[in-house]
């Protein structure tokens, strides 16, 4: 059956949800570990020195897969539609 309605696929939307997932994912493993993890993301967000972010549940390594900048932005765009 044809579809009368083209389909949009928005990349920044799958973007997003995987960096909030990763986030997640890296918050948790961090607490787990017994770590401030807001101290400890906010340290490595600013300095981007990977030694904030424990190793453990290979929490480095996912979020150093994402772009600081990115992660940035999508904090910033959640704060604000909490704001409103």
């Amino acid at each position: 059956m044809p579809q009368e309605q083209t389909s949009l696929f928005n990349i920044e939307e799958i973007d997003s949800e995987i960096i909030r997932k990763t986030l997640n994912e890296v918050y948790k493993s961090l607490e787990e570990r017994g770590y401030n993890p807001t101290n400890q993301i906010v340290g490595y967000l600013i300095s981007g020195d990977p030694g904030y972010i424990s190793n453990f549940q290979n929490a480095r390594t996912k979020i150093q897969e994402i772009d600081r900048a990115k992660i940035v932005e999508i904090l910033l765009t959640e704060f604000q539609k909490n704001v409103k």
